[in-house]
């Protein structure tokens, strides 16, 4: 597959895909264990102690891992003729929901990272491996289910076969329907945009319609240009949205069912809609306590962007989000 590089994508669908999934998704361990599970353990994710300094680290059980993806397609989701899509993974973040403290840590994955990926041939069966940009694991299969899971498999492989739980991806219209139904969001804009979209002006403002999708999509002619400088822009706006969306949600009944309808048709989710709805009330409250991003290098290869992660963070992190010493 040719290699290409994105320079605009859709990072910002983890941040505003936090409406349906912060107040909807948390507690999936606790209530339906039994029943929503299947999908990942059909995927035969592999869960292994680990070693490091002579203690002994154990996987997580008290945790529910939920995978966001933002795809670059526009319009509602559709399928493929054929086991190759246009549609990259251009925002890729796990949402990890701890029980024991009833919160929520989101692990923000940079696209242009470089890593191992499976490639799905003809009739959707493994065709080997490729080595490329987290972002094209999704174009391999129709961009639907099989898509979700080439990329599900793609980053539990990067994560020492962690199990992810649920999957939710979509696509990039959504993005000013969710920002515009809690009202708008308001940023401290630092970069100049003035080359994407003048109505962006430096300093606090609310953000309206595709201001939204500019501010956490856009890198070309912003700033350095660089996606590490656009996750931290996608980071300032998941605060301020969560707080709009919160008031939203407390003070109208109708407001996160009416809301999901609306995007209904640009999603590809592994949940129904009757388990979104029975834990809304439940675990709307989760805490959302750190937003992470793996530590490394950007450096420009010969036709794109790439990232290589830091392998002594990396290690460090996947230890401490998703095991446990053994006591």
């Amino acid at each position: 597959m040719k290699k290409r590089m994105r320079i605009i994508d859709i990072a910002s669908a983890v941040l505003i895909l936090l409406l349906v999934i912060v107040m909807l998704y948390s507690g999936l361990q606790i209530l339906e264990s039994t029943v929503l599970r299947t999908g990942a353990d059909e995927q035969g994710f592999v869960s292994r102690t680990i070693t490091r300094d002579g203690v002994s680290y154990y996987p997580r059980q008290d945790i529910t891992v939920v995978m966001v993806l933002g795809i670059d397609q526009n319009g509602p989701v559709q399928a493929s003729e054929g086991y190759i899509n246009p549609g990259a993974a251009d925002m890729a973040a796990l949402l990890i929901f701890d029980d024991a403290d009833k919160s929520c840590t989101i692990l923000q994955l940079n696209r242009d990272t470089m890593l191992e990926m499976p490639v799905l041939g003809v009739g959707g069966k493994n065709a080997g491996t490729y080595y490329g940009q987290l972002a094209l694991s999704h174009t391999y299969g129709s961009g639907m289910a099989d898509s979700c899971e080439n990329t599900r498999r793609t980053i539990s492989n990067f994560l020492y076969g962690i199990r992810i739980d649920y999957y939710l991806a979509m696509n990039m219209d959504a993005i000013s329907i969710l920002n515009d139904a809690v009202g708008g969001v308001t940023v401290n804009v630092t970069d100049d945009f003035s080359h994407v979209d003048p109505t962006i002006t430096k300093g606090q403002m609310t953000l309206r319609g595709e201001q939204a999708i500019r501010f956490v999509r856009t890198r070309r002619d912003v700033g350095d240009q660089l996606n590490i400088s656009r996750i931290d822009r996608q980071k300032e706006y998941i605060g301020s949205f969560l707080k709009k969306f919160r008031s939203r949600y407390h003070s109208d009944l109708e407001f996160a069912a009416t809301t999901y309808d609306q995007v209904l048709p640009y999603i590809v989710t592994d949940c129904s809609l009757n388990t979104i709805t029975s834990l809304m009330d439940r675990y709307g409250d989760y805490e959302i306590r750190e937003v992470v991003s793996p530590a490394g290098e950007n450096v420009m290869g010969e036709e794109y962007y790439e990232f290589y992660a830091d392998e002594d963070a990396l290690d460090e992190l996947i230890l401490r989000l998703f095991y446990a010493p053994k006591e």
